[in-house]
């Protein structure tokens, strides 16, 4: 491993002297910890058969550690200012691909399979925290990743895991649970990064599921009642899905649909797991689908 990527002293030459100064906005802190990157691409099960995609790849500390074990390692780096920098560091390294883009913005599945065809696709990155929501959604919809192993902020690793009547539990935990289980690995000092940010990190790993739990319709249907338990979390679960379902249903009947499914009326949303919010939803599209056939 080249030591000088994980430098900050180096790191701060190597981009003042490329006219570079560090967004905020981009969440540009880079790891100057080496075994930070070897520990995090060692536990996410990476070998040579496969593509990694690796996100807000900055000067390239985990690109180094990537590339020497997985297969192909494809690294998206947002700011246009890094890109000859990186490139020209990872010059003649073949396995590693360098692309100028916003992760947002790429049609990601497309992408991973045209520049590494026939290989087991896994995210490796140390994601800019920012956009570590809509990022990691945007992943598991994708549905070409066996496992997503990166580090966020901590407070996002401990809604990912937590546990139902939990604070930290809520309608995203519900989602990536439906798609994946998901692990913290472990937590990440400040200091490791240059500059320091002022939270505290942690890697988690996401194994996607590979099987649908759902059909897609039904799907849907849970979602939207994870979206409205959770919606207010200080309102009982009736009350929080009668402003979504109240053209369907009567209070009474959603007052019902709770018993039913074993629970006391009064029960708030954020204190059912993923099993039994699934076990409400299919209740409410039983009750209503027989409602739509008796009116015709």
């Amino acid at each position: 491993m080249n030591n000088a990527y994980f430098d900050a002293k180096a790191i701060k030459n190597l981009v003042i002297g490329n006219g570079f100064r560090f967004s905020k906005s981009m969440g540009q802190n880079f790891l100057i910890d080496g075994s930070i990157a070897e520990k995090l691409v060692n536990l996410s099960g990476i070998d040579n058969s496969c593509g990694v995609l690796e996100i807000g790849a900055g000067l390239g500390g985990l690109t180094s550690v990537l590339c020497q074990v997985a297969g192909r390692v494809l690294a998206v780096e947002l700011d246009k200012r890094l890109i000859p920098v990186i490139r020209n560091i990872f010059s003649g390294v073949e396995n590693v691909e360098i692309v100028q883009g916003d992760i947002m913005k790429l049609d990601v599945a497309k992408l991973v399979k045209e520049k590494m065809p026939d290989m087991r696709y896994q995210v490796c990155a140390n994601l800019p925290y920012s956009i570590t929501t809509p990022v990691l959604t945007m992943l598991i919809n994708s549905k070409v990743f066996e496992s997503i192993t990166v580090m966020v902020q901590r407070e996002v690793a401990r809604r990912i895991c937590a546990q139902p009547g939990s604070s930290d539990y809520g309608a995203f935990t519900v989602f990536a649970k439906y798609h994946a289980t998901a692990e913290t690995l472990f937590d990440v000092m400040p200091e490791c990064f240059f500059p320091r940010p002022g939270v505290v990190s942690s890697v988690i790993t996401m194994k996607t599921r590979t099987e649908r739990l759902l059909e897609p319709e039904d799907e849907a249907q849970l979602f939207r009642v994870t979206r409205a338990a959770f919606g207010q979390r200080r309102k009982t679960l009736v009350n929080s899905l009668l402003p979504v379902f109240g053209n369907a249903l009567q209070k009474t009947e959603i007052e019902e649909i709770v018993r039913v499914c074993g629970f006391d009326v009064r029960i708030r949303g954020e204190a059912l797991s993923l099993e039994e919010l699934m076990r409400v939803s299919a209740r409410i599209s039983a009750i209503t689908s027989a409602k739509n056939k008796n009116s015709c």
